[in-house]
């Protein structure tokens, strides 16, 4: 479904939020090939501080071979983020306001409605496209984003990244995707969708947590 609210383009993909569904692995939107993984990568109130200040600052889309421009938040009478339920269904905006923050080079931090370009090559491929974040998340214990391809990209979906400070007082890094390919060689040969996916995410995590080795 489309949003209202958009500034400038909307996504092209019409399952939107369908990463905080419970049953995405099962039961992904059509057409689409779905993914998730969660690496465990510290522990305790500072190292899950230190992480989400990376997240929020595009540390995921900023690795190796993956770099980003153009980062637009989003006005502020335009988009304001989108919240879901349990279920993943769509409620109340994930923010309606909010102070633009930035990271260390003076890159906005990520925030509802934002748009950015992505650049670079995953799997020997290109992995540039156009992406809005869709949703944002600052809970106590649990932070994160939701972004959604807007266009010019091999593969059409959305990613979910999110920090999870567990009762057991370990840090957990949680990524959950799904791709839908638009490139007719990744519509032919889905298992190339798969293979780019776990290249992206092994590049995500090593942003987030550099002294991952395997």
């Amino acid at each position: 479904m489309r949003r209202q609210n958009f500034t400038d383009d909307t996504v092209d993909y019409a399952a939107v939020g369908a990463t905080q569904a419970p049953d995405l692995m099962q039961y992904p939107p059509e057409h689409s090939v779905p993914a998730e993984d969660a690496w465990r990568i510290g522990s305790g109130e500072e190292r899950f501080v230190a992480a989400g200040e990376s997240l929020f600052s595009w540390a995921p889309l900023r690795s190796e071979e993956l770099s980003i421009t153009d980062v637009r938040p989003a006005s502020s009478e335009g988009y304001a983020g989108v919240g879901f339920d349990a279920d993943g269904a769509p409620i109340a905006p994930s923010r309606l306001e909010a102070e633009q923050r930035f990271a260390a080079d003076g890159t906005p931090f990520v925030s509802p409605g934002a748009g950015v370009r992505l650049h670079g090559k995953v799997d020997g491929h290109r992995a540039d496209a156009e992406l809005r974040v869709i949703s944002v998340f600052e809970e106590p214990r649990r932070v994160g984003f939701i972004l959604g391809t807007v266009g010019h990209s091999i593969v059409s979906g959305e990613e979910l990244f999110s920090l999870e400070w567990r009762d057991n007082d370990e840090v957990w890094f949680v990524v959950r995707a799904f791709d839908r390919p638009t490139a007719p060689t990744y519509k032919l040969f889905t298992s190339r969708v798969r293979r780019r996916r776990k290249a992206l995410f092994a590049r995500y995590l090593r942003a987030i947590s550099p002294l991952y080795t395997s």
